[in-house]
């Protein structure tokens, strides 16, 4: 603790435990405790206590309290818990006779306060805190701290039902690997005192009747066994596992709900990761036995570790298919195809009885296809999946959704009744069926599914959110379309796809729902970024009036859709302006009119949205290539970079430092230096040609004001951006051994100029007038005075000034210590004034 920290302390110690004076806000306390915590953390000795004696003196206060405040008392207790951390400290509260009074018996446990949640919480937590060391453990065991912990695990409030909870883990881990130098066995004599309450405990309530006692130990278990990978952890399994297993088979005790995470916890433990027979064959039980929406999450999970038994592996993913499987048989009966499953883990009637009530249908469904989704995302999964036969089972999901699938079978048109315009169950089987397009083995069903798909993208009674997901979808398999081999058949058919893709985009470009029209562009948008380089892809797009109706769209009165017209115009410019030999469609769409179109959004419009696109559309050409084809890239960044400086979004004036960043990296490679800014300076400068060569460039391009004039930007990451390029262009220039002197600078014209610039930029975003153009300031425009500017400025302590903390000032302890006294005073002279 710092001196001015341990002078501000008396006062605030006295004010936190006067009557009279109102709560102080729960931020400020917990920032106070944080503080403790970090003082303490390092610090086992008693000089904290000792050193500042008005910390027993609040404690003390507090309690002499008749009726304190459940907010100071809560306080009182985590401090208390947080000094007795070590066991120094702990003696020294005890000979004070504080301990006892705060989480004994004579403590607030019995008063009227205990009512409170948050004296409860406080309670728990100063215990947590507390118990790291065996006089503790032995405190609270012998002051009944076990039974009001063991109450507390079913406390009206869940945060301190949890606290509770975990604290339980706490003890009993510290309890056994601190008390125990031998392996523990299932007998209870051999486990130290306090953890074998804590395991009997955990018996006694599984073997109970009482459903809340059941939950709370199987809550209990499944965060000691996530969080605890010590051997002994098999002897407590071995002891309730009988337990456990019981609960899969009776009807009395519903607790199978929470059986997924548990078992899910123990198999990820590397105690049980070899073990074979017992646990495993507990696991095979859970799936048989658990519903279909209890064991999905199981057998997610069983299926993304790295060693399971593969018997255990085919058998969760069965569970996983079962409803898959269950559709494709309902769509035609006799089955057409072949299934996904062979056999089945559980009883078929109860996944065909969730599947025929609307109630479940959805929910059963969503989370089937979330699951699916996350595996087809994992690189490697130790199972085989049905690509083919999955991709047929969502076709057919999505055909019952919107009504173009008629089955035959009973269960089929329940299940179709039941789907029928369910957005839920369209979105999550079109997002497996993106994911689904990255796999192998499906290419003999991609006319089959791009029927399903222009008839989402088609029917007008696709719901925006759901269209949405069907372009993504489309999108991902287009893609994929074009990765194949292409015959004369193939390719006739890909342009065929195509063709109508195309025609159903230009009828969503005119939507009068603002969300369609933009998901259309999105998805423009994505076809050009993965398409470009395919003729068909071209040759369609350029023949359609996609690139028209795009252009229109600049002008939409929704901000988002002018920002993802500008997004697809830009890319859409790559193929129609800027790709060699490109057509120019019509006289009016050229690439003049274009980049106008684009400046003038830049400059103008009135959202922010718009104005990043365009910005971020500008950098892209520039790191492509693209405004090579333009007059003079060089006139281009400048009007970009006089635009941008002055707009009032810290995202376009970022976005204009990225572009510069482009810019320099390029112009800079184009040259022969290193084509990297941030790339380590050699052992001696360029050529001088080329440092005067780059320097006018930069000067011309306008960029120097604007680099320099964002160091002082109130936004600390237009800043941080500026500094960081400035920092890689000085690389450039000087080596480390040969930055100017500021000193010697100082009495030239120029160097008048940097040194007031360097003043300057020192205020931060204080600087109220910033050296301009000419006169007596910095010409910007003059690269014998950059070139001074850059090695004798010191940038890297301005980039160390930009990265620190906003707060580092305004969070310190000593801050915190004097805002409280501030607030306390503050109500001291309002009372003074009131008399």
């Amino acid at each position: 603790m710092t001196r001015e920290c341990s002078v501000l302390l008396p006062g605030v110690c006295a004010a936190l435990a006067d009557p009279r004076q109102p709560g102080l806000d729960d931020t400020c306390l917990e920032k106070l405790l944080d503080w403790f915590r970090s003082l303490t953390w390092f610090d086992p000795t008693v000089e904290l206590v000792q050193n500042n004696p008005c910390l027993t003196e609040l404690l003390s206060s507090v309690l002499a309290l008749p009726e304190p405040s459940p907010s100071i008392l809560s306080f009182a207790l985590q401090l208390a818990g947080i000094l007795a951390s070590s066991e120094n400290r702990f003696q020294h509260l005890q000979q004070e006779k504080l301990l006892g009074r705060l989480f004994g018996q004579a403590g607030p446990r019995g008063r009227t306060v205990w009512e409170d949640a948050s004296v409860r919480s406080g309670w728990v937590k100063g215990v947590h805190s507390m118990v790291h060391h065996q006089p503790a453990l032995h405190f609270l065991c012998s002051e009944g701290g076990m039974d009001v912990i063991f109450a507390l695990q079913g406390d009206p409030s869940l945060f301190v039902a949890s606290a509770a909870s975990q604290l339980l883990v706490h003890m009993l881990t510290f309890s056994v690997e601190s008390e125990t130098s031998k392996p523990l066995s299932t007998k209870d004599c051999e486990w130290p005192a306090c953890a074998q309450m804590i395991k009997r405990h955990i018996e006694d309530s599984l073997q109970s009747s009482s459903a809340s006692r059941i939950e709370q130990s199987l809550k209990l278990l499944t965060s000691l066994f996530g969080s605890c990978y010590a051997a002994w952890t098999e002897a407590l399994w071995l002891d309730i596992a009988k337990q456990i297993e019981s609960f899969l088979v009776e009807e009395t005790v519903q607790a199978q709900h929470m059986l997924a995470n548990l078992l899910l916890n123990v198999a990820r433990s590397p105690v049980f990761c070899d073990t074979e027979g017992s646990f495993w064959a507990l696991v095979t039980s859970a799936l048989e036995h658990l519903t279909p929406v209890q064991a999905g999450p199981l057998a997610v999970g069983l299926l993304r570790l790295c060693k399971c038994p593969q018997d255990v592996r085919i058998q969760a993913l069965t569970v996983l298919l079962q409803p898959m499987d269950c559709i494709l048989r309902a769509a035609s009966q006799p089955l057409e195809y072949a299934g996904l499953l062979d056999e089945s883990v559980s009883d078929p009637v109860t996944v065909e009885s969730l599947l025929s009530s609307k109630a479940s249908c959805a929910a059963l469904l969503c989370q089937t296809l979330a699951h699916l989704e996350k595996l087809l995302s994992l690189k490697h999964l130790r199972v085989d999946l049905p690509h083919l036969s999955l991709l047929r089972s969502l076709m057919t999901i999505l055909q019952f959704c919107n009504g173009f699938l008629s089955p035959t079978s009973p269960l089929g048109s329940t299940i179709s009744r039941n789907l029928i315009n369910c957005s839920r169950v369209q979105k999550s089987a079109l997002d497996v069926l993106a994911a689904l397009s990255e796999k192998k083995g499906c290419d003999t069903l991609l006319g089959s599914l791009f029927d399903v798909l222009l008839a989402y993208l088609e029917s007008p009674n696709t719901s925006p959110t759901v269209l949405k997901k069907a372009f993504q979808a489309t999108s991902k398999w287009l893609v994929h379309l074009q990765e194949l081999s292409c015959s004369s058949s193939q390719c006739q058919q890909t342009e065929k796809i195509l063709e109508d893709v195309f025609v159903v985009l230009q009828k969503r470009l005119c939507s009068p729902c603002w969300e369609v029209r933009d998901s259309s562009l999105e998805f423009l948008t994505a076809m050009v970024k993965g398409l470009r380089d395919q003729d068909e892809f071209r040759q369609c797009l350029l023949s359609s009036e996609v690139q028209r109706l795009t252009e229109n769209l600049l002008e939409d009165p929704e901000s988002y859709v002018r920002a993802s017209a500008v997004t697809a115009v830009g890319h859409l410019a790559c193929i129609a302006y800027f790709a060699p030999g490109s057509p120019v469609v019509g006289n009016h769409f050229n690439k003049e009119n274009t980049v106008a179109k684009l400046q003038e959004i830049l400059s103008t419009d009135s959202e922010g949205f718009p104005r990043r696109a365009v910005i971020s559309i500008f950098t892209k050409w520039l790191r492509e290539g693209c405004t090579g084809q333009l007059e003079d890239t060089e006139q281009f960044v400048s009007r970009v970079i006089q635009t941008v400086e002055h707009d009032l979004d810290w995202e376009v004036r970022l976005g204009g430092l990225e572009l510069i960043e482009a810019f320099c990296s390029q112009t800079i490679g184009q040259r022969g230096l290193s084509e990297c800014p941030y790339a380590p300076a050699s052992s001696a400068a360029p050529a001088p040609t080329h440092q005067q060569e780059l320097l006018q460039v930069f000067c011309r391009a306008k960029l120097w004001g604007f680099l320099f004039r964002s160091l002082c930007d109130c936004d600390k990451p237009v800043g941080q951006r500026a500094c960081d390029i400035l920092i890689g262009l000085r690389g450039n220039f000087y080596p480390m051994s040969t930055l100017e002197n500021p000193q010697e600078i100082e009495d030239s014209p120029a160097g008048r100029g940097i040194a007031w610039l360097q003043r300057t930029l020192r205020q931060g975003s204080l600087a109220q007038n910033f050296p301009t153009d000419g006169g007596d300031g910095v010409d910007f425009q003059d690269p014998e005075s950059m070139m001074i500017a850059l090695g004798a400025i010191d940038l890297l302590e301005l980039h160390d000034e930009l990265n620190k903390s906003s707060d580092h000032v305004e969070e310190s302890p000593q801050s915190l210590l004097q805002d409280i006294l501030a607030t306390v005073g503050t109500i001291e002279e309002n009372e003074v004034d009131c008399y």
